[in-house]
């Protein structure tokens, strides 16, 4: 290789990759702008979390909601109440209705975001349809939960502070290409308990406190069905549960998940899980565990 060449390749190179590293940036460039979004809040976007964990404040501030469909999509889709207003760090569960008009089957994706787009860092969301592509069938309709809270760290914010009102808007559009489909028939009260929907559910909302098999933050969950409330092995449950003298069936289960204070005043779960479809679907795969473990046993 004569000097030259190894002079222009010292060029080349650096070159070449410069205009690589370029095309993967813009190529992912959507991903890498949603996940900035998401991160932020900028442009309004709202945030994504587990749980609300946050302690209510005694202020208050009112939240409406928007919903609009794409030209090309033939969908019906509406908020099913107009407003709510809710203390800072109250967790509320409202719905919208959508429904396909057409006579084929339809996947369609939510884009979302909160006015005043400040908001946007505050506004959390534990459950939204907005999660996944969504399908409905040809004349389908469904009734769509989003869970959602807005932090109490708003009203520290010099620049949010004064806000009182906020507005959720939604615009579904088709779905180029499709991932992570969901069918939207699963919010169907009617529709049997899912246990593998349950386990993805779990995995999402209780893995990081609960395992099926070791005491972590929670008290080990494998044989929880028949088990008598406050007696999991080597876990410092409260007195309050110890005592409640509970045992775990579908029904107890669920007015747990739903409200741990109201079911047993003073117990240590400070999470709620509102919407009844998750309810059932993660109470499905615990009955599961369960049978799993008693087989296993024999």
């Amino acid at each position: 290789m004569t000097g030259r060449t190894r002079k222009n390749l010292l060029v080349l190179v650096p070159l070449l990759c410069v205009i690589a590293g370029m095309g993967v940036l813009v190529s992912y460039s959507v991903t890498l702008y949603r996940l900035f979004c998401e991160a932020t809040g900028y442009g309004g976007t709202t945030q994504r979390v587990v749980a609300d964990t946050a302690v209510p404040s005694a202020r208050m501030v009112t939240v409406s909601f928007d919903a609009q469909v794409a030209d090309g999509l033939p969908w019906a889709f509406k908020p099913l109440q107009q407003h709510v207003t809710l203390h800072l760090g109250e967790e509320k569960l409202v719905f919208f209705y959508a429904k396909n008009l057409s006579n084929k089957p339809i996947v369609a994706h939510a884009t979302f975001n909160v006015t005043p787009t400040k908001a946007g860092p505050y506004f959390n969301k534990v459950q939204c349809f907005c999660f996944s592509d969504e399908r409905l069938a040809p004349g389908e309709e469904a009734k769509m939960p989003v869970d959602f809270y807005v932090d109490p760290a708003l009203a520290k914010d010099g620049n949010a502070a004064d806000l009182a009102n906020i507005t959720l808007s939604y615009t579904f559009f088709p779905a180029a290409e499709p991932s992570d489909i969901q069918e939207l028939s699963r919010f169907d009260p009617g529709t049997p308990p899912d246990a593998n929907r349950g386990q993805a559910l779990f995995a999402e909302r209780c893995a990081a406190c609960h395992a099926p098999g070791r005491n972590m933050a929670g008290p080990m969950l494998g044989g929880v069905f028949g088990r008598e409330a406050g007696t999991a092995r080597d876990y410092p449950y409260s007195p309050a549960l110890k005592q409640s003298k509970l045992v775990w069936g579908i029904d107890n289960l669920d007015k747990w998940l739903a409200d741990p204070q109201a079911l047993v005043p003073g117990a240590k779960m400070p999470i709620r899980v509102l919407d009844a479809n998750t309810r059932r679907d993660v109470i499905a795969y615990l009955k599961e565990l369960s049978a799993r473990d008693q087989r296993a046993a024999r």
